[in-house]
């Protein structure tokens, strides 16, 4: 059911002091930034191949990726993975003792659907899923 790694998300505590860092030390120059309000964040990504890095700064306080780099700081938030079916796959890893954060999909930056599983159920790793 999971088709290949989608992107890596790192969250940053300045989106854009990170920017610099990705294009100065690695020459990488992001496919977009965009602002995705529901997530209260802002967002940039590097394509690399099939895959990508996704640097994202929390827009406000109370934004799940505050009380991340609060407790945590900057660094590795979450792998995500492609999949083609997002519904099934939240049922199989639920029937097979994964907690989900959405127990439905939701629309993720690039548009597509998304899906947590808690970090808690998945040896301490944040797994998103994405469809589409």
């Amino acid at each position: 059911m999971i088709k290949s790694l989608h992107h890596v998300g790192v969250a940053v505590s300045s989106l854009d002091d990170a920017l610099k860092t990705y294009k100065s030390a690695l020459g990488l120059e992001p496919t977009y930034v965009k602002e995705v309000k529901d997530q209260k964040i802002r967002v940039a990504s590097f394509r690399l191949g099939e895959s990508s890095i996704e640097l994202f700064e929390p827009t406000d306080a109370t934004s799940a990726v505050a009380a991340f780099l609060a407790k945590r700081g900057e660094g590795l938030h979450h792998i995500a993975v492609a999949v083609d079916d997002i519904r099934a796959m939240l049922e199989a890893a639920q029937k097979a003792g994964a907690t989900a954060i959405d127990r439905e999909p939701r629309v993720g930056a690039e548009g597509q659907l998304i899906a947590f599983l808690h970090p808690k159920s998945t040896r301490g790793t944040l797994v998103e899923l994405c469809q589409g």
